[in-house]
């Protein structure tokens, strides 16, 4: 069993005491590597460019990196009242999901591991005036 009262809390993992908030996709069909290029353009950005930068790149993983971004701007907006032009993605990574393995047909019989990997996209994001404190 788990022991709930001496686990920290996810937010509290992530910000602490901090103004800000996070979004987590999990399970995005798409590789971890793949998804890491397009996260190490965005982070440390302002929410706003960063949004920017990720409508108009060209990498396939832009797409749900956006809708990530977006969503932790959005839920920074609804619980904390702050406005997506003061905040910046202080945190961005991607952990490993589940990988599914498929069978491919060879020569002589027989078969090879094909890997889909998935991916866990998190970005956490905070206003601007704390960076500098």
């Amino acid at each position: 069993m788990s022991n709930k009262e001496n686990r920290p809390t996810r937010r509290s993992r992530l910000l602490g005491d901090r103004p800000g908030s996070y979004a987590i996709a999990r399970g995005v069909r798409m590789s971890p590597t793949k998804v890491r290029r397009v996260i190490d353009l965005v982070r440390g950005m302002p929410v706003t460019e960063a949004l920017t930068v990720l409508k108009f790149a060209p990498q396939a993983a832009s797409e749900p990196v956006y809708k990530v971004v977006a969503s932790a701007s959005a839920n920074a907006a609804a619980t904390e009242d702050l406005r997506a032009d003061e905040l910046y993605i202080s945190q961005a990574f991607v952990d490993e999901g589940m990988t599914l393995r498929r069978i491919r047909p060879r020569a002589k019989g027989s078969a090879s591991r094909i890997l889909k990997r998935a991916s866990h996209i998190t970005v956490v994001v905070e206003p601007k005036s704390e960076k500098g404190a």
